[in-house]
């Protein structure tokens, strides 16, 4: 795998240029992609360009000139945009999504388009393991965690409305960040629930998805520098209402949390209390009524043209009454409130990921069990790679932090990461 904050620094130091890691990943991509289907559109022509170009300008810039995979739901003036649907081929959008712009204005290069499942749906769209194509790389965020861990890019985009972002990383091995709620714009990114839909990054670690999250909104979110984070006081979740890992997962999660405790982390296991358990039920009235609007443009005119698990899921919504809507709105309310009192003895909670491993096959992208809790919440949450099943499929652990404290969850993912790898 590429690492973005590396390389940055390699870049910076005249050690190479961005027109050389443009080379690398086009290798890799010529190398890997017709076995792992992580693009739907690919411009490597117009990223030789630009790195030539303005060579001097994106050497200084934040971003140094890095390539960045887009998924395939954020506009793009340069690549068509089609949402992972053939009812949309060829679109192409007047105007980049607000984050990609800021990526660009950041210095990044945008070498293509990486495959989304049908409207970020869990509908499957082709894309393989990297790790063991005969594998899912999980979804909606296929292609941008695929692409990563294949060696193809250092840095992407994605988004989590269930467990897109986190699960994707834990199945291929790769940092998944999804920042608390709207740190990162979403507007134009193709909408399925706007209360949940949260914009992240895919990197090969914890510090390449912070130093691409800082130098993309200015924040002091960089925490890969030269001293060491301190060592955090971690709430241990094993299980979630609805989700038992299993049993590779515990291993790989009790490992984590060992390395962490001998590390000088202070940990606690700590149960969830009942709201939480509300709170996980009401994610599924949330995001589907939202979905059966957010999409009702396609679903009148193109109903057909709608994957099947995608079309019951929004004749679901579309059944769901206002009130059950509102009063799942209301308990998602009070169980934030809730998760607010229960972090003020900690830093962060570590939980798995996922439920385990990749499943094989592509006919689902897996359970987003570990995951829609808190999206619904909107904490920072950042996979850590590091971890692996006795087949060597990778496991992830997670941090979930405090709403707003994006940097002190980042310091506390590296500071597991570093432990694990001790």
């Amino acid at each position: 795998m590429l690492s973005a904050r590396d390389l940055a620094q390699k870049i910076a130091d005249g050690v190479t240029t961005p027109r050389a890691v443009v080379e690398m990943c086009a290798q890799a991509i010529a190398a890997r992609e017709s076995e792992i289907n992580a693009f739907v559109a690919l411009d490597l022509d117009r990223a030789r360009g630009r790195a030539d170009s303005a060579a001097a300008e994106l050497s200084v810039a934040p971003l140094r000139g890095l390539p960045f995979g887009i998924k395939d739901i954020f506009d793009t003036a340069d690549l068509p945009t089609q949402y992972g649907s053939p009812i949309h081929a060829g679109h192409r959008p007047a105007t980049d999504a607000v984050l990609v712009s800021l990526i660009r204005r950041a210095g990044g290069l945008v070498l293509g388009k990486t495959v989304t499942t049908p409207f970020a749906s869990l509908q499957p769209a082709g894309t393989r393991n990297p790790v063991n194509p005969a594998h899912t790389p999980g979804g909606s965020s296929s292609g941008s965690a695929a692409a990563v861990a294949a060696g193809m890019l250092p840095l992407a985009i994605g988004s989590q409305t269930g467990g897109s972002m986190i699960r994707p990383a834990s199945f291929c091995g790769v940092a998944g960040f999804k920042p608390s709620y709207r740190t990162l714009p979403t507007i134009g990114m193709k909408c399925f629930s706007w209360l949940l839909d949260t914009a992240g990054l895919f990197g090969a670690g914890v510090a390449d998805v912070a130093y691409a999250a800082a130098a993309i909104t200015g924040r002091d979110l960089d925490v890969g520098g030269a001293a060491a984070p301190g060592a955090p006081r971690i709430a241990l979740v094993q299980s979630l209402p609805g989700a038992i890992a299993s049993e590779d997962m515990k291993t790989a999660f009790g490992k984590a949390a060992n390395a962490a405790s001998r590390a000088g982390a202070k940990m606690t296991a700590i149960n969830l209390p009942p709201i939480f358990a509300e709170a996980t039920r009401a994610h599924a009235f949330i995001q589907n009524y939202e979905a059966a609007q957010a999409l009702a443009y396609e679903y009148d005119h193109h109903r057909d043209g709608l994957p099947p698990l995608l079309r019951a899921q929004l004749e679901e919504g579309a059944a769901i009454p206002p009130d059950v809507y509102d009063d799942a709105r209301r308990i998602a309310k009070r169980a934030r409130q809730a998760l607010a009192e229960l972090m003020a003895d900690y830093d962060v909670i570590l939980t798995p990921s996922a439920l385990g491993a990749a499943p094989s096959g592509l006919v689902a992208t897996g359970d987003p069990a570990f995951n829609k809790l808190w999206t619904l919440m909107g904490p920072p949450c950042v996979n850590i790679p590091g971890l692996a099943d006795p087949n060597g499929m990778p496991l992830g652990v997670q941090i979930v932090g405090r709403f707003g404290r994006d940097r002190a969850a980042l310091e506390a993912a590296l500071f597991v990461e570093q432990a694990i790898a001790r």
